[in-house]
């Protein structure tokens, strides 16, 4: 056991099969005869409802895990941006809310396998997790393979349940809409109550790490996925709920197939119970595999014993936290269903309302060095609304649930206290209170840890470039001055390690200017001189905040990069030169430039900056 890196074997199809196949299952298979009993015919309102803000929550989860494709998902954005007390508690949330949900699927397998065979229903179950477990034992991309063979026939059978019952729907079975003595206000109450079913979202963030080309796979898919879903379950419940009578619908826990038994006898109850039966398996395999990467998470920030965090080295799985995942999840599987689909439900609703949290406290903290490749829309409208509404629907749900979530809170806490305060890093919330009290109160750790995530999410390959920048000292001026001024305050910081003059040095830069303008836009130059002798070349990066005066347009110029090398490396400086050329296109460049406040923030926009690399 070693801690190997997770491989990044998962393109967008396996995103999109993981979190679908995550999504249907019991969710759609066997809680709608629960959820009807609560509202009438309306039913397929309140998984709209539920679908909409699923999907809108989830514009948070794919901005954060586009900026820190991380294993742990939701986990380490909230660690990194409200700190480790609130990460820890983060946490565990996340992993019991989708060790809840997969429990939720397994007794949804067992149930199946109860009616059909008259197999016991708790060694079904438990049998069930143990195979489930040791799939993602084997490895990751396999268990993702299965994902996609599985989700596609499911696909197939609930499409083929749509179309042929479709043209038998009655207008009438939706008379009244709504249960004798409710309001249009317990749609709402019962989209939370089944929004355990789009709990499969948060799957994919904590498996992020393992996604190839995350900027592009991890919209794509969890986007393509919350739409399909909610399409799907939709229909599915306008189809169930116009065909079969009230009675037999309250209460079933196999809805969907006694719906297709009414008109296609044995044979369509037979083929919607094996939808039934790959739903709950793509939800029991996903749920595993993404809810064993928190614990992973936890252990690799120190806030869980140490073994949790190793990788096995053949099969680069983490095989010590999917064990202890499935010893929980075989455990919860003794809690009463109600109970379980509402526990399951409010705290994916927390590990939401702490994500968007996250996304506002990111965004307003300023740090350089984030940068999703996909922003929430509508910011900031979006993420408060977000905020209101998740809360408000675990107040609906009941004390009971909340009791639940206090008792994961709990239990998060005492594992904060042994583990978690000794832990010492920085998180975006220092950012942004030092940004209110213009005090710094941080060191750097979190922009050089994201500038770490960026190089590995988008493939970034070490150059000469970057070399160059890495050793490149860093000069800020405060004051405005003429280019004349500024070269020759440039020449006495760099004249003495190069061994010369620094009256010399301005000569030389000054010959150079006169030549024709180094200033190659109205806010950026590249001064650069000709030593004798060889085998030298440097960079050095200044930063002049009130602006240098060369003339004409460019008289605010606050980015100038000075090049000094021998004849015989001309090839580096051309090539340094079209690197420069290439970062300052970016639209942002200026702000972000004069928004850098230390050498390292300045270092990171030349480092992180979109440029053709030499390989």
């Amino acid at each position: 056991m070693t801690k190997h890196k997770l491989i990044k074997n998962l393109g967008a199809l396996d995103v999109f099969c993981i979190s679908s196949g995550a999504m249907i299952s019991s969710g759609i298979f066997i809680l709608p005869g629960l959820a009807f009993r609560e509202v009438g015919p309306g039913v397929f309102v309140s998984y709209l409802i539920a679908g909409i803000f699923a999907l809108l929550g989830t514009l948070a989860v794919i901005e954060l895990s586009t900026a820190m494709p991380k294993a742990g998902g939701s986990y380490y954005y909230i660690e990194r941006s409200l700190g480790p007390l609130a990460g820890t508690i983060s946490g565990f949330l996340s992993w019991f809310a989708l060790s809840l949900k997969t429990s939720f699927a397994i007794f949804g397998l067992a149930e199946v396998a109860r009616v059909m065979f008259g197999w016991n229903l708790t060694l079904c179950a438990i049998i069930a997790a143990i195979l489930f477990v040791g799939i993602n034992i084997v490895g990751t991309k396999e268990a993702a393979w299965l994902e996609i063979v599985m989700v596609a026939a499911l696909m197939v059978i609930l499409g083929g349940y749509v179309i042929f019952l479709m043209p038998k729907v009655s207008v009438l079975q939706f008379e009244p809409f709504v249960n004798e003595g409710q309001s249009g206000a317990a749609l709402f109450s019962v989209a939370a109550f089944v929004f355990v079913s789009f709990g499969g979202l948060l799957n994919v963030s904590s498996i992020s790490e393992e996604v190839k080309k995350p900027r592009r796979n991890i919209p794509l898919g969890m986007i393509a996925s919350v739409f399909v879903v909610t399409l799907l379950y939709t229909l599915i419940l306008m189809v169930t709920v116009g065909i079969m009578p009230a009675e037999k619908l309250t209460g079933s826990m196999t809805p969907l197939a006694d719906a297709a038994r009414i008109y296609h006898g044995n044979f369509g109850y037979y083929v919607v119970t094996v939808g039934a039966l790959l739903a709950f398996i793509t939800t029991a395999n996903a749920g595993i595999m993404a809810s064993s990467r928190f614990p992973l998470a936890l252990s690799r920030d120190e806030l869980l014993p140490r073994f949790m965090s190793t990788v096995n080295g053949r099969l680069k799985t983490p095989l010590n936290a999917i064990l202890v995942t499935g010893t929980f999840i075989i455990l919860s599987l003794l809690l009463k269903i109600d109970t379980l689909v509402k526990a399951a439900s409010t705290v994916i609703l927390l590990s939401y309302v702490l994500t968007n949290l996250a996304v506002i406290i990111l965004r307003e903290s300023r740090i350089q060095n984030y940068r999703p490749s996909f922003k929430m829309p509508l910011y900031p409208f979006l993420p408060f609304l977000n905020l209101g509404v998740f809360i408000f629907m675990i107040v609906k749900m009941g004390m009971e649930a909340v009791e639940i979530s206090l008792i994961i809170i709990g239990l998060a806490l005492i594992i904060y206290v042994f583990f978690g305060r000794k832990v010492s890093r920085e998180f975006a919330l220092l950012h942004l209170v030092g940004r209110m009290k213009n005090k710094r109160l941080d060191t750097h750790g979190l922009e050089g840890e994201l500038r770490e995530i960026i190089r590995q999410r988008d493939e970034l390959v070490k150059d000469d470039f970057d070399m160059l920048v890495e050793m490149a000292p860093v000069f800020t001026y405060e004051e405005a001055m003429t280019s004349d001024d500024l070269f020759k305050k440039i020449a006495e910081d760099i004249g003495p390690m190069f061994d010369m003059d620094p009256v010399k040095m301005h000569g030389l830069i000054k010959e150079r200017e006169l030549e024709s303008s180094t200033a190659i836009t109205p806010t950026v130059a590249i001064p650069h001189i000709i030593l004798e002798g060889e085998n030298r070349f440097k960079l050095f990066i200044v930063k002049c905040i009130k602006g240098a005066d060369f003339g004409g347009n460019n008289s605010n110029v606050g980015a100038i990069f000075v090049l000094i090398g021998t004849r015989d490396q001309r090839n580096r400086h051309l090539k340094a030169l079209a690197a420069i050329a290439q970062i300052i296109q970016n639209q942002r460049f200026d702000a972000a430039w004069m928004a850098a406040r230390t050498e390292k923030q300045v270092r990171d926009l030349l480092l992180l900056g979109k440029r053709k690399r030499e390989v």
